[in-house]
């Protein structure tokens, strides 16, 4: 059994809730690859949101393996508010509340091989996959809320871990 004086270092340790917040971000990219697996094709909001993910779990899994640097968790912190800025910002559109891009992804190959022709017929097959339209909703709230959300809470920890002393 753990002793509670231990939790609460644990908890006080910048290092350890900066390797959490990474952790979960890591959480969130396999998740959104898991949906992707199964069939939900992302858009390009979607995709785009992934990249601040990427960026803090790395910057976590750096605090967790090279030791406490707090401008990593800084870094760590800007990251997760990037992804929940893209997060929210993607909820909007969704909600029609403002704008989305003037385009949509579609995935078209191999564009360095193939002869107009062939790039011509692979755009008018692609699918296009709207940032308007949410691919998955639960109670009530899209995927992208849902990252947002979580995101925002990923911020706020990294903050505390950031005002955290080291180990």
């Amino acid at each position: 059994m753990t002793n509670p004086a231990t939790i609460d270092r644990m908890i006080a340790d910048g290092r350890t809730m900066a390797g959490v917040a990474g952790a979960a971000s890591a959480l969130l990219l396999i998740a959104a690859l898991g949906f992707q697996a199964a069939g939900y094709a992302p858009c390009e909001l979607c995709i785009l949101q992934r990249w601040p993910h990427v960026a803090a779990a790395l910057i976590g899994g750096a605090i967790w393996f090279l030791g406490w640097r707090r401008w990593l968790a800084v870094l760590g912190l800007a990251a997760a508010a990037a992804a929940t800025g893209l997060a929210l910002y993607h909820s909007g559109v969704e909600l029609a509340w403002w704008a989305g891009p003037a385009h949509c992804s579609g995935g078209v190959g191999d564009l360095a091989r193939m002869s107009p022709a062939d790039l011509m017929a692979r755009l008018q097959d692609a699918p296009v996959i709207r940032c308007d339209q949410p691919a998955w909703v639960f109670l009530g709230l899209s995927m992208a809320a849902w990252n947002g959300l979580i995101s925002a809470g990923l911020t706020l920890l990294w903050g505390v871990a950031a005002t955290r002393p080291a180990p």
